[in-house]
């Protein structure tokens, strides 16, 4: 059995599979502040929360189909980040939070605009399936663990003289808890960046700093979508900090770094763990109560190569896997490692399949009735810190729409009647005309 530690890229990537689909708690806000409409009703009401009984609700029909659209996109997403040449080190990101933040922007989308994104996020097509999935997800999964935090939050930044329909406004209050702000983009563009980016350090312990960056917010912002994720828990057993040690770390067959490497071995070390011909699984449970538990689950390679690793991120692979873990012991080195990453994923998604919303011919009819939205930036940012004691996490995804030009003043008319006209003298309330003339030469008769 090869225990060598397999490349980071892997560990980090899968992890967040792990951590953050298996359950958020919403902070839910519906503050509507004045110059958006609260809107009328959307024909739906959502199901009641589900009831704290102590053990873990059975999922829903429509919360089974948003977790198979979600984890099937942040394996996608994950194969696009890895096979980008430009990506060479650590990947790590919330396919949560961004499926989240997109998903209240795909309620805005129509006609082809909708079509790609739908595709790229496997969102079901069914709305309502899909509202009640994100509302489940958002209210039941881990709700009311006090022994870790795991917490999501949904907001739209609205600018204040924008005419949103209220529709739109009702199901991203009703469906995806969110927050509504309104903001002066035109005026104070920089202040309402900062506004949003301290909203999203609030909501995620401090650990997500600066998500929009300066630029991204001018005069033609007109709505910001954000979502932010957050998780701290610690490992059901502990590593003892005594036992860590230094240790090399194959980045390359032929290239290693020294890594802080922790260690539980011995009579009495059992985790849940799988292994087939090509790959050993562990799950590294973090401590709960009554609430949903959460794990780490960690793909090995037995070989250099990663591509086993990521053949198991397909939902029947990962399904079999995850059906096949035993209880046993193991004997377990592990690193510690800290990482914060960002990427900026409008190419990216464009790759993936949905480069209509990023172009001057998007429809977000949906938001405001006309068709002069577009997304100019989806921003992604996500922090990770694993050691003896457990792990915390946390991203954040910003989706920030603008107008597709300037709306410009109509040009105030020059009547420069310096050449031939003609004329008419009417009546204003009949129309009839009663005389006409032509002024050919007004210097004479």
């Amino acid at each position: 059995m090869n225990s060598r530690p397999v490349i980071l890229s892997a560990l980090t990537s899968l992890a967040v599979l792990c951590i953050l689909l298996a359950g958020c708690t919403s902070a839910p806000g519906t503050s509507t502040a004045p110059g958006i409409p609260a809107g009328p009703s959307v024909g739906e009401t959502p199901p009641p929360a589900p009831a704290g009984n102590g053990t873990n609700s059975a999922v829903t029909a429509p919360e089974a189909a948003v977790v198979s659209a979600n984890n099937r996109f942040g394996r996608d997403l994950y194969v696009q980040l890895a096979h980008d040449p430009a990506n060479t080190g650590n990947i790590f990101f919330s396919p949560f939070s961004i499926s989240s933040a997109l998903a209240i922007t795909y309620e805005g989308a129509r006609g082809t605009t909708a079509d790609q994104i739908r595709s790229v996020f496997s969102f079901p097509q069914d709305s309502a399936v899909m509202r009640q999935g994100f509302l489940g997800l958002d209210t039941g999964i881990g709700n009311g663990d006090a022994n870790y935090t795991l917490k999501t939050a949904n907001a739209l930044w609205a600018e204040q003289s924008f005419p949103f329909l209220a529709d739109y406004i009702d199901t991203s209050v009703r469906w995806y808890s969110a927050d509504v702000m309104n903001l002066d983009f035109r005026g104070q563009p920089e202040a309402s960046r900062q506004t949003i980016n301290t909203w999203v350090s609030d909501r995620t312990d401090k650990k997500i700093q600066d998500l929009l960056p300066a630029g991204s917010i001018d005069p033609l912002t007109r709505l910001v979508i954000t979502n932010a994720v957050y998780f701290k828990g610690t490992w059901v057993t502990q590593f003892d900090a005594n036992k860590t040690s230094d240790a090399d770390f194959h980045v390359a067959p032929q290239q290693t770094v020294t890594a802080k490497m922790m260690q539980r071995t011995g009579e009495g070390v059992q985790y849940p763990y799988a292994e087939t011909p090509d790959l050993q699984v562990l799950s590294m449970p973090y401590a709960h109560g009554n609430g949903s538990g959460l794990s780490m689950l960690v793909f090995l390679p037995k070989a250099d190569s990663l591509a086993a690793a990521e053949a198991a991120l397909g939902p029947d692979n990962l399904s079999a896997i995850e059906g096949s873990l035993a209880q046993q012991r193991v004997d377990v080195y592990f690193p510690k490692f800290r990482m914060e990453t960002r990427y900026d994923l409008p190419g990216t998604l464009s790759a993936m399949g949905m480069p209509a919303a990023f172009s001057t011919a998007a429809d977000f009819s949906g938001m405001d009735g006309r068709q002069d939205l577009y997304i100019s930036d989806v921003v992604h940012k996500a922090y990770v810190d694993v050691d003896e004691e457990g792990t915390e996490a946390a991203a954040a995804t910003g989706v920030v729409m603008r107008m597709n030009a300037i709306a410009r003043e109509p040009p105030v008319p020059v009547f420069w009647a310096d050449h031939p006209f003609i004329f008419l003298i009417r009546d204003d309330n009949t129309g009839a005309v009663l005389f006409i003339g032509r002024v050919s030469d007004p210097s004479g008769s």
